[in-house]
């Protein structure tokens, strides 16, 4: 019998959009929403396939078990694509199919991203009264010219009125997304994106230097000198400032890219306002994904599905793809059996992107047998005498200069 993780994190993916936006790499279509509730019903049929196939959550044996001895849902984090495009009933028929399988837990994270202007009060009331209770808002840039220039379709009026909306609704946990480093971009205008971004009191930020993906518009822009390549020093410089600037007004860097609310009794391992479903992933914890493009760890296994929407579908209404063994769906087209030393490399690469807790070496001792320092003495050593580590009682973490240059030390457990 496969083991399965329990409490266990699920993220979906919605690969939908209004417009796909010029520096986007993520699985993302704009113009099919008229595939939304069919790519809703296979959703559905892609979860009860899944979790029916695992020897200790069958759904026929739910009824003769009691529900404390169901595995839990930590965390679900719908994921996208801009979510926000479903309907109120399409989540809380998605939520209704995970609860035949799962208990939720007390405090369960449930996640929706969304960009401004694409939802209004009465949408976030109904999507709040589905159990969804944290909202992250694509807000990118307060610069009207900037947001042009990264084609999205809000400006910052519409950032405030979805705050303003959310809250209303009784939201009490919202992320804003922003990005730095744009061609042409100034570090006074960053400092007053960031300025506007706090005024609205959100209790996470998450920021992150713009990267030009091969393959998308920005990409190819760049290549042709059609777009002015980031400067990589000023975006530097941005960064420190924002790691400055948050801190200075009550927010703690919990990962490279990430920044929680703080109080004056604030200890960063318990935030309650951390993404916890980002910590599943940055702890190496598994989880399931579901959805077009979603990707998956769990059972060993760390796993892709099917990009397009169109095939994700057909996989699902045909069944011409068996399923191997959980967690593995139709829809799989990629798949990876962990050896101990693939787990190795991506728990050291994901647990230092942790810039307080860092890498634990108690905790990786009681999952691997040995001691960091067993297994890594060259490269730990190397790292502290470079300046990009440091050791923080029994655990290591990046230093300031470490965030600078996370690729370097990730680079070292590869």
């Amino acid at each position: 019998m496969s083991h399965f993780p329990s409490p266990v994190s699920v993220y979906i993916h919605i690969p939908f959009c209004k417009h796909r936006c010029a520096y986007c790499d993520f699985n993302t279509y704009a113009g099919q929403e008229a595939l939304i509730p069919a790519y809703v019903n296979a959703l559905l049929r892609e979860i009860e396939l899944v979790l029916s196939d695992h020897p200790t959550i069958r759904l026929s044996d739910y009824q003769t078990i009691r529900p404390s001895d169901c595995p839990t849902i930590k965390t679900v984090f719908f994921g996208g694509g801009t979510p926000s495009l479903l309907a109120p009933e399409q989540f809380d028929s998605i939520l209704k199919t995970l609860r035949k399988f799962f208990a939720f837990a007390p405090d369960v994270e449930i996640t929706i991203e969304a960009n401004p202007g694409t939802v209004n009060a009465e949408q976030l009331k109904r999507l709040r009264e589905t159990g969804i209770n944290r909202v992250s808002l694509g807000v990118q840039s307060a610069n009207t010219e900037e947001l042009r220039m990264l084609e999205r379709v809000h400006d910052f009026f519409a950032v405030i009125q979805s705050v303003a909306d959310a809250r209303k609704a009784g939201f009490d946990n919202l992320n804003l997304d922003l990005i730095y480093g744009l061609p042409q971009q100034t570090l006074a205008s960053w400092k007053t994106t960031l300025a506007r971004a706090l005024d609205l009191r959100p209790e996470h930020i998450s920021a992150y230097a713009l990267t030009l993906e091969h393959g998308t518009p920005f990409g190819r822009w760049a290549n042709k000198g059609l777009l002015p390549i980031p400067d990589p020093d000023l975006a530097a410089e941005m960064y420190e400032w924002a790691m400055d600037y948050l801190s200075k007004s009550g927010y703690t860097q919990y990962e490279i890219s990430n920044w929680a609310k703080a109080n004056s009794e604030f200890k960063i391992q318990n935030s309650e306002f951390m993404c916890r479903h980002n910590l599943q992933y940055w702890r190496s914890l598994p989880y399931l994904g579901f959805g077009a493009g979603a990707h998956g760890y769990a059972n060993g296994y760390r796993y892709s599905n099917v990009l397009r929407i169109k095939t994700y579908i057909e996989r699902l209404v045909n069944l011409q793809f068996p399923i191997a063994h959980f967690p593995l769906s139709p829809t799989v087209v990629n798949k990876h059996k962990q050896t101990e030393q693939d787990d190795i490399s991506d728990y050291m690469i994901n647990n230092l992107r942790l810039t307080e807790a860092g890498v634990s070496n108690a905790d990786f001792k009681s999952r691997f047998g040995r001691g960091l320092l067993e297994v890594f003495p060259k490269e730990i050593g190397e790292l502290i005498r470079d300046g990009l580590l440091e050791q923080n009682g029994e655990s290591y973490r990046l230093t300031r200069r470490g965030r600078l240059l996370g690729n370097r030390a990730f680079q070292k457990f590869v």
